[in-house]
C-alpha cells in the first residue's frame, strides 16, 4: 500500500486537524462540518496530482486553449454517517465523479468491548473499471474499510482505489494494508500511534459521527 501522510507537509491542513481534535471547537458542529469538508478538499487536492490527464480544448471569449483535465471514471464512496461531510469536501474537487454510499457501524457482540462490523446499505452504480475514492473519516481497526470492501467487490473490480481519512492509528492501518491490494493508496491527514480497549484512537477526536450529528443510540 503506497501511504500519504499529509500532516508530514507542513500547509494550512494543519489548521483544520487542530480544530477538529480541539475539544473546545468541537462543540461547534458546524464549524466540526466544515473542517471535515476542508480536510477532504485538502486530500482530493492532493491525490489529484497523481491521476491521468488528457489534453481538452477550451474555447474562450477570444481563442482556443488547451487544457490537461482528468480522464479517470471516478466513484465517490463515503461510509455513513461521519463520512458526509468528508464526502463533501471531495466532491467539491471531484465534481464529475459518481457517488457511491455504505453504512457500517459496531455492532457490540456482548457486555464487554469486542464488536463487528455490519453494513446494511449500499447504494453505489458499478465500479468496474473506475477509480474507486473510499472515503471515511476515522480509521481507527481499520476493520469498516475491510468490511466495507468486502461488501463493494460484488460491484465489479476498480481501475484504481485510493483511501482516504483524516485521523488513523497505526494499528488500523497495518490491518487495512493486509487486506487491499498493494497498489491501493491511502491517504490520510494525520496518524495516531494507538487505540485504546474500545478501539478508539489515542489521541484522536473522538467520535466524529457524534461530533458532526449529534450522538446516537448504541446499538
Amino acid at each position: 500500500m503506497h501511504i500519504h501522510h499529509i500532516e508530514n507537509r507542513n500547509s494550512v491542513l494543519n489548521h483544520f486537524i487542530a480544530q477538529v481534535r480541539d475539544r473546545a471547537v468541537q462543540t461547534d458542529r458546524m464549524r466540526f462540518r466544515r473542517n471535515l469538508e476542508r480536510i477532504g478538499e485538502v486530500l482530493g487536492y492532493e491525490l489529484s496530482k497523481t491521476l491521468s490527464y488528457a489534453p481538452k480544448s477550451v474555447t474562450t471569449p477570444l481563442g482556443e486553449k488547451e487544457v490537461p483535465l482528468v480522464e479517470n471514471e471516478m466513484v465517490i464512496c463515503s461510509i455513513l454517517r461521519a463520512g458526509l461531510p468528508f464526502h463533501n469536501g471531495l466532491l467539491n474537487y471531484f465534481d464529475h465523479a459518481e457517488n457511491a454510499f455504505i453504512s457500517a457501524y459496531r455492532h457490540h457482540t456482548g457486555q464487554g468491548d469486542d464488536f463487528e462490523i455490519r453494513v446494511e446499505y449500499l447504494s453505489s452504480p458499478s465500479l468496474d473499471g473506475k477509480t474507486l475514492l473510499l472515503a471515511d473519516p476515522m480509521l481507527a481497526t481499520g476493520q469498516s474499510f475491510i468490511s466495507v470492501y468486502e461488501s463493494l467487490k460484488k460491484l465489479g473490480t476498480p481501475a484504481e482505489i485510493h483511501l482516504l481519512a483524516v485521523i488513523g492509528a497505526r494499528p488500523g492501518i497495518e490491518l487495512v494494508e493486509k487486506h487491499f491490494p498493494s497498489d491501493t493508496h491511502l491517504w490520510i491527514a494525520a496518524i495516531d500511534d494507538k487505540l485504546n480497549d474500545k478501539g478508539y484512537i489515542i489521541p484522536g477526536l473522538g467520535d466524529a459521527g457524534d461530533l458532526a450529528y449529534g450522538s446516537k443510540l448504541q446499538h
